[in-house]
């Protein structure tokens, strides 16, 4: 992978390595128990390519003051079932404890370390740029005790912190598998995508959808949008379609301060890129309890518009057959109540049956992958959700660019850093 180094680089052998992954999870509530393990089996292969190292895992799950900042403990206990071996897990991160344990390992032992947010410069700083993170505390216990860094937290990438920046000039930095994966894979997206390229576009976060289409529209990347979910009805209103107060209100409390910049792109794409847009032509709320299907045309409605009609997934269902290749991030409906899960499972049928490149975006749309088993049946199924919009969105990923910062200091020493022979 061009500017970045990458475990087929080096020789990793009986080295200690950092190996930062982001594995944040759902919980059940009252047990903690792990709802969807699809990030920790994303990392697997890179496990298995550092078998003869000494890693050291670090993760995150949540963040401090949410019901769900848990230690790590069932984590390090799912992947060592998972990845049959042994993994200790260590209830520290930085201390005097946690550095004994690194040195005291035994090539080919894996050790899971604590919840680095727990780690007061990890998530109570505020930090501008990569540099900054690299001049803490926790950077400076744990590159002293390491040989390498290796990061496969792709979903924490457009983020900036200590465990996932602050290694870039103190340890050579490495992609691992998965965090090459989902360059490659999003960069054909956004790059060399096989024609005709067909984006779908939903889900609530209307703000990151409509920056993905414009970035990919003004790049003339892709051949044709199609927007469902609550971000088809903001592209329905700012098409001039009244969708009821309820339903507008919904998407300005969503967004919040957001709204205006969503609004104004949503105008800007539909005043000039209206041919390659396709908007739902019915969709179904939520009457008296029960699924109602209307046509766009009758608008508007009070009722809350909680899923496509089935017209539009007829009407979407050729442009998906004939795609060369296909990017859908975010539910095409409030697939969680079962009478409005209809149109998001179509769309994923829809993808699984196709023979066109498929890429799912992340997010709620990767865990529904997960959860119907869909996942092998597709080419990529991102681990991230807001890096992965940011990165379709041509915007600013941290940890790329201390990755390729990393690589400039350390690519002409390998040999002198016996990392390779």
């Amino acid at each position: 992978m061009e500017g970045v180094l990458t475990l087929e680089d080096v020789d990793l052998k009986g080295r200690t390595v950092l190996y930062r992954v982001d594995v944040n999870s759902p919980l059940e509530p009252s047990t903690g128990r792990l709802l969807d393990d699809g990030r920790l089996k994303a990392i697997l292969p890179t496990l298995e390519a550092l078998e003869s190292s000494r890693v050291v895992i670090l993760g995150h799950q949540s963040r401090p003051g949410k019901s769900d900042f848990t230690d790590m403990s069932k984590h390090c206990e799912r992947l060592s079932q998972i990845s049959g071996k042994p993994i200790n897990f260590i209830p520290e991160v930085c201390s005097e404890k946690a550095l004994d344990a690194i040195q005291s390992m035994s090539e080919g032992e894996i050790i899971f370390l604590d919840n680095v947010r727990k780690n007061e410069e990890e998530y109570g700083v505020s930090y501008g740029t990569n540099k900054e993170t690299e001049e803490t505390e926790i950077v400076g216990l744990l590159s002293s005790v390491s040989d390498v860094f290796v990061i496969d937290a792709f979903a924490a990438a457009h983020r900036r912190s200590p465990t996932l920046t602050g290694f870039t000039h103190s340890l050579p930095c490495i992609a691992g598998k998965l965090m090459q994966k989902e360059i490659r894979n999003l960069r054909t997206a956004l790059r060399d995508p096989p024609s005709p390229y067909l984006a779908i576009l939903g889900g609530a976060k209307c703000d990151d959808s409509v920056r993905v289409a414009l970035n990919l529209l003004s790049k003339e990347r892709v051949d044709m949008i199609a927007f469902v979910g609550v971000t088809g009805n903001l592209m329905l209103w700012a098409d001039g379609e009244d969708i009821g107060e309820r339903n507008k209100d919904f998407i300005r409390n969503t967004l919040g301060k957001d709204f205006e910049i969503a609004w104004d792109m949503s105008k800007k794409i539909i005043s000039e890129y209206q041919e390659k847009v396709f908007l739902p032509v019915d969709v179904a709320t939520l009457h008296d309890g029960k699924r109602l299907p209307i046509l766009v045309s009758d608008l508007p409605t009070e009722d809350p518009i909680y899923d496509v009609g089935i017209q539009t997934l007829r009407t979407l269902k050729p442009l998906v057959q004939n795609a060369g290749c296909i990017l859908w991030n975010g539910p095409a409906s409030f697939f969680e109540l079962p009478e409005f899960a209809f149109g998001t499972i179509e769309i994923l049928n829809m993808c699984v049956e196709t023979n066109a490149m498929t890429i799912i975006g992340g997010g709620h749309t990767s865990a529904l992958v997960n959860s119907r088993g869909a996942s092998p049946h597709v080419t990529h199924n991102s681990t991230g959700g807001g890096s992965t919009m940011s990165f379709l969105s041509g915007e600013p990923m941290p940890v790329i660019a201390s990755l390729k910062d990393s690589y400039a200091k350390y690519c002409e020493d390998l040999v002198g850093l016996g990392l390779v022979s």
